[in-house]
């Protein structure tokens, strides 16, 4: 089915851009660029503030519904539609905002679109700058949306937010595995207890990677891991281009390589702290900068307990103190050797283990649907607007 394409300048209203101060305004809720979670495409935090302290890009006066589109790096999509019970709402300039003409257009049905790859593809096209690609709000509204008739964008829009509610549903549970993990870490080994404390060393065995340089990367090869392939507890190499050439990796970084039951974590950045495993199936892999490798003393030490010390226990508040005044969270052996980790009995950590591996059993199952929800809805979306639903 083919419906009339239309630009969004058509069928949406202009908003008022005023000064809030000059508004009478004694304090409202700013919405500015970080405020929108780009994964979750929602109004995450908003900063309340006095109007007499609003910044110079605080000038659009916003209603709940309106749909926001970041105007800059377009290819994050930082979209999401104004939430009811906000005071007094207003939105930064780095916005185009959207507010659908109720008679044409559907605030709903706006919302999935601007979330299409195809729109998303445009803004970047359209986009200017190298460092801080942007477009314009008079591109925004100059792109075209397929319009059909109001009561089958309703239609459309409903089966699109009941597929997205689904999604969502199953995010929340990954937290909750998250959150069940981090209760019960808590109440066995913190809650009161007391345990001895031994030097990181003494039960851990680390190595930082190697400094590859760039010219060294390959296209083909063995896998080169980095910091951005530890996301929510996983190893994610799908995309990963670093690679070094396997006759190199067996002169120079055989000592390197990685092994089944490795801990990795990130050493440096925004990501710095983040932990993953090592499985079978990501072998071959190479360790790189800003990543080190953990493992434990298996007499001692399970895996299980030493990952979940990172992530929940003491470990980055340590590490944090030691690197204090750091512009640039960076974290190496030497700060390491100065980390101490309670011991408790291992058939203790042997009880934490075997809930934990439970756990991470449930939360593969739910990655797996999270994946297969994704392309759900991905299909739905292109279905939808290629009037094919």
């Amino acid at each position: 089915m083919s419906w009339p394409m239309v630009a969004l300048g058509e069928i949406t209203a202009k908003v008022e851009k005023a000064d809030p101060e000059k508004r009478g305004l004694d304090e409202f809720d700013y919405i500015d660029l970080s405020a929108v979670s780009q994964t979750e495409k929602r109004v995450n935090g908003v900063a309340r503030i006095a109007a007499s302290d609003a910044p110079s890009r605080a000038r659009q006066i916003v209603h709940p519904g309106d749909v926001l589109v970041s105007t800059v790096r377009p290819n994050l999509n930082g979209v999401a539609v104004v939430p009811q019970g906000l005071l007094n709402p207003v939105g930064s300039t780095g916005f185009s905002v959207l507010r659908a003409k109720p008679e044409r257009l559907d605030a709903r049905y706006l919302f999935h679109w601007v979330r299409m790859p195809t729109f998303v593809d445009e803004m970047v096209r359209l986009s200017t700058g190298q460092s801080y690609p942007a477009v314009s709000d008079k591109i925004v509204r100059s792109s075209e949306i397929p319009l059909p008739p109001l009561d089958e964008q309703k239609r459309i829009a409903a089966i699109l937010d009941k597929a997205d509610a689904l999604r969502r549903a199953r995010e929340r549970a990954r937290e909750l595995y998250h959150s069940l993990r981090r209760s019960y870490f808590r109440s066995v080994f913190e809650a009161g207890r007391s345990y001895e404390c031994v030097s990181f060393g003494d039960v851990v065995f680390y190595q930082e990677g190697p400094g590859v340089r760039k010219w060294q990367f390959r296209e083909a090869g063995i896998k080169l891991i980095n910091v951005k392939n530890l996301v929510d507890g996983r190893l994610v190499l799908e995309n990963t281009w670093r690679h070094l050439d396997e006759d190199e990796v067996a002169q120079k970084y055989s000592h390197f390589l990685l092994e089944s039951g490795d801990l990795v974590i990130a050493s440096s950045g925004v990501t710095w702290g983040k932990i993953a495993e090592v499985r079978e199936s990501h072998l071959p892999l190479c360790l790189n900068t800003s990543v080190i490798r953990l493992r434990p003393n298996s007499e001692t030490l399970l895996a299980r307990y030493l990952r979940a010390f990172v992530e929940i226990g003491s470990f980055r508040q340590q590490i944090e103190r030691l690197i204090t005044g750091s512009a640039q969270p960076n974290f190496g052996p030497s700060h390491l050797a100065q980390v101490q980790i309670p011991l408790p009995p291992r058939e203790i950590q042997q009880r934490f283990s075997d809930f934990s591996e439970q756990l991470d059993h449930l939360a593969e199952s739910n990655e797996k649907a999270i994946a297969e929800q994704e392309a759900l809805f991905t299909s739905l979306q292109s279905r939808a607007f290629a009037g094919e639903l």
